[in-house]
């Protein structure tokens, strides 16, 4: 050892596997010792695939430690490269605005007179300024087939007076000329007055989507249903 220097520290060597030499068996001797050279083989082989193993297993826990330990990384910006990108505006909730002008468009209301829009025959009836009477005359008799219907029986006004918008929304939109709602005869109100069917009379000379509407036919529910015509899609 040289003085003045720290003494040398062996490193540790991997666990290699020994060539064995050929080896002639002449007795039962030579078996049993042949048979100790493949386990102690065996043994080595093992010993070296587990070395490999724990090797492996604490290469990952080092990078996992240090990815841990070091966290989310950013790439820090060129310093001679100027950012001229401007940053971008705020969001504005579009859909939401928009959805809440279509609500305020398609808002209906119940204080709505329309005692002069009615056509007070034996059956009231109602036709858009600038339709011919002839409209209301072939919608009682059947001109147009009734594509769709709602049954607004039963329901609270706010609750029937939504359905009934949603219903004439979808139904325009999906180029459906005549449909019939259904309001019931109001046998069940207070006073047995038609309280809902009263409503959606006013509630149908707001939609712009209406051109006419007659009280049904006896088949198709008399006085408690409407048959109502479209605009077609434009």
């Amino acid at each position: 050892m040289t003085a003045g220097k720290p003494p040398a520290v062996a490193a540790k060597q991997p666990v290699v596997a020994a060539k064995t030499k050929p080896f002639k068996v002449r007795s039962l001797a030579d078996l049993k010792q042949v048979k100790k050279e493949i386990a102690a083989q065996a043994e080595r082989e093992a010993q070296l695939v587990a070395q490999k193993a724990l090797e492996a297993k604490r290469a990952r826990e080092h990078r996992s430690l240090f990815q841990a330990a070091v966290g989310k990384v950013e790439r820090l910006p060129e310093s001679r490269i100027a950012n001229l990108k401007p940053s971008p505006p705020a969001p504005r909730p579009m859909q939401h605005l928009l959805d809440e002008a279509a609500a305020f468009a398609e808002s209906i209301s119940d204080e709505v007179d329309v005692t002069t829009l009615l056509e007070t025959d034996e059956r009231l009836s109602f036709r858009r300024p600038g339709v011919g009477p002839d409209v209301t005359y072939k919608l009682r008799r059947g001109k147009w087939s009734i594509q769709r219907q709602i049954d607004l029986h039963g329901l609270r006004t706010d609750d029937a007076r939504e359905a009934l918008s949603a219903f004439i929304r979808e139904a325009h939109k999906q180029g459906i000329r005549c449909v019939r709602v259904v309001t019931g005869k109001g046998l069940g109100s207070p006073g047995k007055a038609p309280v809902l069917k009263d409503k959606v009379h006013r509630w149908l000379v707001q939609r712009a989507e209406i051109v006419a509407f007659v009280q049904a036919p006896p088949a198709q529910g008399g006085a408690g249903a409407l048959v109502v015509l479209l605009q077609p899609v434009r």
